[in-house]
C-alpha cells in the first residue's frame, strides 16, 4: 500500500493493501478503496464512496457520497477478467453515480476524460469512452460500448443504447431514448429520440465563429432535408467537398462516413 504522507484519511475509511493514494487526497468517512485502485493528486472523496476494481482516477477529481466507481460490469458475459476503469482529471462525480470498468469483449477499458460533470444517479456502462467537458445530468444512462465525444450534454433521465456514438457538441434532451448515432452538434429530443436541428446554443457559448455556424446550418439542410438526392453518406460527402473550408461541416461529414454498427438519428418526416 502506498499512501502519500500528505493524504488525509478518515479513521472509519477502509484502504486495502495495494492501493495507491496520491498527495493531498482527502478520503472521507466510511469510504472503501480497493487494492488495485490508483488515486492521483488532490482527490476528495466526501464519504461513503466505494472505489474498487482496477481503477485509476486523475488529479483533482471530486466524488460525492454513495457513488460506486469501478464495480464489476453489469454484463452477463463478464467472468472476472482483469479489465480497467480510467478516469481523468478534475471530474465531478455526484451522489449515487455508478461507473463500471470494461469487458474483455469490448476492449477491456472504460475511459472518462477530463473536466466532466456527472450528476446524481448517472450510469456509465462497461467499455464506454467519454471525452472532455461532458455533462451527464441527473439519471442519464449510458449502456455498454457507448462513445461520447467532447462537449456533449445528456439531459436528465436520458438513455443511450449500446454501441451508439454521440458526436462532439451534441445536446440530448431530457428523457430522450437514443437508439442510433447522433451527429456532432446535433440537437436530439423525443421519448424515442429524433434529430431536431443543431445545438446552436452550445456552439455560441463556446464562441464559434458566426459564419462557420451559418455554414453548418446550411450543410444540415442539404444533408438531412434534401432526401431525394442520394444516400445520407453521399449527401454528406458532397457537402463536405463543397464546404471544405468549414471545419464543422467536415467534422459532421467525417462522423457520418465513419464505420458504425448503428444507423443515424434523422429528423422526423
Amino acid at each position: 500500500m502506498a499512501i502519500d504522507p500528505s493524504a488525509e484519511i478518515h479513521p472509519t475509511a477502509v484502504v486495502e493493501d495495494g492501493a495507491s493514494i496520491g498527495p493531498g487526497c482527502r478520503i472521507g468517512p466510511y469510504c472503501v478503496i480497493g487494492p488495485e485502485v490508483r488515486l492521483g493528486t488532490g482527490l476528495w472523496l466526501h464519504s461513503h464512496v466505494v472505489v474498487s476494481g482496477v481503477t485509476t482516477i486523475g488529479d483533482g477529481t471530486e466524488i460525492w457520497p454513495f457513488a460506486s466507481v469501478g464495480s464489476a460490469p453489469q454484463d452477463l458475459k463478464f467472468r472476472g477478467e482483469h479489465t480497467e476503469l480510467i478516469i481523468g482529471a478534475r471530474n465531478r462525480i455526484r451522489e449515487y453515480a455508478t461507473l463500471n470498468p470494461g469487458t474483455e469483449g469490448g476492449g477491456g477499458v472504460t475511459r472518462v476524460g477530463d473536466d466532466n460533470l456527472m450528476m446524481m444517479s448517472i450510469h456509465v456502462g462497461h467499455d464506454c469512452q467519454i471525452g472532455n467537458h461532458v455533462i451527464l445530468v441527473n439519471n442519464a444512462t449510458l449502456s455498454g460500448h457507448v462513445i461520447v465525444e467532447d462537449n456533449v450534454i445528456l439531459g436528465g433521465l436520458s438513455a443511450v443504447h449500446q454501441f451508439c456514438r454521440i458526436g462532439r457538441g451534441a445536446m440530448i434532451g431530457g428523457m430522450a431514448g437514443v437508439a442510433a448515432d447522433v451527429i456532432p452538434y446535433g440537437m436530439v429530443v423525443g421519448d424515442r429520440a429524433h434529430l431536431a436541428g443543431l445545438n446552436l446554443v452550445g456552439l455560441k457559448r463556446r464562441g464559434v465563429d458566426r459564419a462557420a455556424i451559418h455554414g453548418l446550418r446550411a450543410a444540415y439542410v442539404e444533408i438531412f432535408e434534401a432526401t431525394d438526392e442520394g444516400s445520407l453518406q453521399e449527401r454528406a460527402a458532397a457537402v463536405a467537398e463543397a464546404r471544405a473550408d468549414n471545419a464543422l461541416v467536415r467534422e459532421v461529414a467525417e462522423f457520418i462516413a465513419a464505420d458504425s454498427s448503428r444507423s443515424f438519428l434523422t429528423p422526423r418526416a
